[in-house]
Formats: C-alpha cells, structure tokens, sequence
C-alpha cells in the first residue's frame, strides 16, 4: 500500500492523523515511528501533540499510538485514565501495568507497511 498525502493540507497534524487512521485494528505504532514516516525523525513529541489534539476528530484511533516501548504515555489524555487500555483490549491487545504485551509482534511500522 502507498500512501499519499494530502497536498490540499499540508499540516503536521492532519500528516499525522491521515497515518493513523491507517493503523489496523489490533496494532499499535510509536510517536517515533510515525515521526519518522513523516521525514521529521526528532519531532515524536510534535507526533504526541498531534495525538492529544485528535480527540476532536473521531475517525482517528489515537488509542493505536503508544511510546517507543509500548506504554500507553498518552493515557492520560483519553477520557479516563482507563479509556485507551479499554480501547486497545477491545481490539484484542493485551495490556499489562499501562504497558502492551508483545509489542514486537504487533507493532505496526508505517515506513515498512506503507512503503512510501
């Protein structure tokens, strides 16, 4: 799959949230890896912004999103302290003390997947 960015919207944030929405169901990627999809390898904590921003855009699954190691670093800005952990079991991931189990083996890097 290749992805191409919007040329009408050239803004980070609508750059980061057209990847996400790629994330499939029962996956998760990192700021980083979204960051450096983007060609901004040191701007994973602008990735971050972009993700506690997205709440007003539904159709992104900002819940998909974890830290470098798989901890759910973004938790706290879902609803309740509970609500990506739920998202994510909902979707089939295990989640152990705010931290996805084999992260390895479901972690979804878009510069591998999308080929772009």
């Amino acid at each position: 799959m290749t992805l191409v960015l919007s040329t009408k919207n050239k803004d980070f944030f609508e750059q980061v949230y057209q990847v996400v929405r790629l994330i499939p169901s029962g996956r998760v990627t990192s700021y980083g890896a979204l960051a450096n999809y983007l060609s901004i390898k040191s701007a994973a904590r602008m990735v971050g912004w972009a993700m506690n921003a997205s709440h007003s855009h539904l159709d992104v699954p900002a819940h998909r999103v974890v830290n470098r190691i798989g901890l759910l670093t973004g938790r706290l800005h879902f609803e309740t302290d509970s609500t990506m952990q739920e998202r994510l079991e909902a979707e089939g991931i295990k989640v152990i003390n705010n931290q996805v189990q084999s992260f390895s083996s479901i972690f979804w890097d878009p510069a591998i997947e999308l080929k772009l």
